[in-house]
């Protein structure tokens, strides 16, 4: 099989909208320069997230019309409930509408205020959850470069002194990311979860995973550790699994769904608080605010999503995309993964300062010069503000990440946003930075209205 070839036809198409520059200018600027804030109907090609964005398969569309739409008790559940034991191998499976809602029950049920959460790295919401419950996220990831095959492992030295010191808070949990989204979506080794596995033992410290791309993780695993070539990534997955106390998971992502998500634990105490707030909020604990016809069709994907050829595709594609970027002139992070295609916006545009966003300011211009909606995960995002009424903490990394939709764009989808990304490079030196002017105390970057700077 080609390296690209996608392993499915096309059954249905959908237009999408190619508006002017004129146009493109006038709606980021309405837009207060936020690529949240643009409606779709002026994106060309919308590489934002894999969040819900994908195309659903022939089998999907037909575990709809299975859905038994029950409040309590449905067999769509039932169904659902089968399939996330057989993969994960836990007993207490709780449904949610989608992945920050089963971050937000789960950390919140098991962290108190003063504990402290050590992750490769706490994505925005994931944060955002760990602080809800009053406790302290921590980010240890490892130094990355482009030969180290798993940069989204967590650094093991500085985990086990973090366990070991007592003035910051008790340690109350470890939350591997796989794979490591804030971090270039790159991979984290078995050989990493195991040695995090026996810290978590011998300090009595809970191991949870955001499991939201567990078979994209599991896949590179068994291209990158020869002692996995020749296993299936379901069973890497499996394995991956069975070295957690429990997960939860967006499944808008590697459940191919449109909305959904999932809380998945081995304790039966902690399931029992989990779906005591889920009850508050997001109804019965066998429906958890989906449609039984949404739990079908998360059922079937989950099934889908280890297939071998669909992940080589996935691969493939991210490679060869990365690829094409890097020789446009764009430094792009490598390894590639799966799901997204990173680029080093401060080595871009090293005239624009780490407060002035130049990750930010690197997704508009793509925006104004090709209707491409990326997503930054700079300092808009991942910086800090100072509470003293200083200058922000700028975020360790500006990264641009140009993400793939699951089965929505082809080769020549991804050549167009090449070619823009081309363009963009060779005028960076006139790419401007940006100022706030109006943000939220958390999860900014979601509504923020900024400003060029003259």
């Amino acid at each position: 099989m080609p390296a690209f070839m996608e392993p499915f036809r096309i059954k249905a198409v959908e237009p999408i909208p190619f508006p002017t520059s004129e146009e493109r200018r006038t709606m980021l600027s309405n837009a207060g320069y936020n690529l949240f804030r643009v409606p779709a109907r002026m994106i060309t090609i919308d590489l934002l997230t894999d969040s819900g964005t994908s195309a659903m398969s022939a089998e999907q569309w037909a575990a709809l019309f299975r859905g038994d739409e029950s409040y309590a008790g449905a067999r769509s559940f039932e169904r659902f409930e089968s399939v996330v034991e057989e993969l994960t191998g836990f007993p207490e499976v709780i449904p949610a509408h989608q992945g920050r809602v089963a971050e937000r029950i789960l950390l919140t049920s098991a962290l108190s205020p003063g504990d402290v959460s050590v992750s490769n790295t706490h994505f925005d919401t994931t944060r955002a959850s760990v602080e809800a419950a009053g406790a302290i996220a921590v980010d240890l990831p490892v130094e990355q470069n482009a030969s180290k095959p798993f940069g989204g492992d967590i650094d093991l030295v500085a985990l086990n002194e973090h366990l070991h010191e007592s003035g910051v808070g008790r340690v109350r949990c470890v939350v591997l990311t796989i794979t490591n989204n804030a971090g270039g979506g790159q991979p984290v080794s078995p050989a990493n979860v195991a040695a995090v596995r026996e810290l978590c033992d011998r300090h009595g410290v809970m191991l949870l995973l955001d499991a939201s791309r567990f078979a994209e993780n599991a896949y590179l695993v068994t291209q990158r550790d020869q002692s996995y070539a020749n296993s299936a990534p379901r069973d890497v997955a499996r394995a991956t699994f069975a070295m957690a106390d429990g997960c939860w998971a967006s499944l808008k992502k590697d459940g191919i769904g449109n909305i959904g998500g999932m809380i998945a634990v081995r304790d039966a105490d902690l399931a029992r608080a989990c779906r005591n707030r889920l009850i508050e909020t997001e109804g019965f604990p066998t429906y958890g605010g989906l449609a039984g016809r949404d739990l079908d069709a998360l059922a079937q994907g989950l099934r889908e999503v280890t297939d071998p050829d669909y992940l080589r595709y996935r691969a493939e594609s991210a490679r060869w995309f990365g690829d094409q970027l890097a020789a446009a002139g764009l430094p792009v992070v490598e390894p590639t993964g799966c799901h997204a295609v990173y680029i080093d916006a401060r080595l871009l545009l090293p005239h624009i300062s780490a407060l002035a966003f130049p990750a930010t300011a690197l997704a508009n211009e793509l925006y104004l010069a090709g209707a491409i909606r990326g997503c930054d995960l700079g300092t808009l995002v991942f910086g800090r503000v100072d509470p003293s009424g200083g200058p922000d903490v700028a975020a360790p990394r500006e990264l641009v990440r140009l993400t793939l939709p699951r089965r929505v764009y082809t080769k020549s989808h991804l050549e167009y946003v090449a070619e823009v990304a081309a363009r963009v490079a060779s005028k960076a030196a006139e790419v401007p930075g940006y100022r706030i002017v109006e943000q939220a105390g958390t999860l900014r970057h979601f509504t923020a209205v900024l400003a060029p700077l003259s």
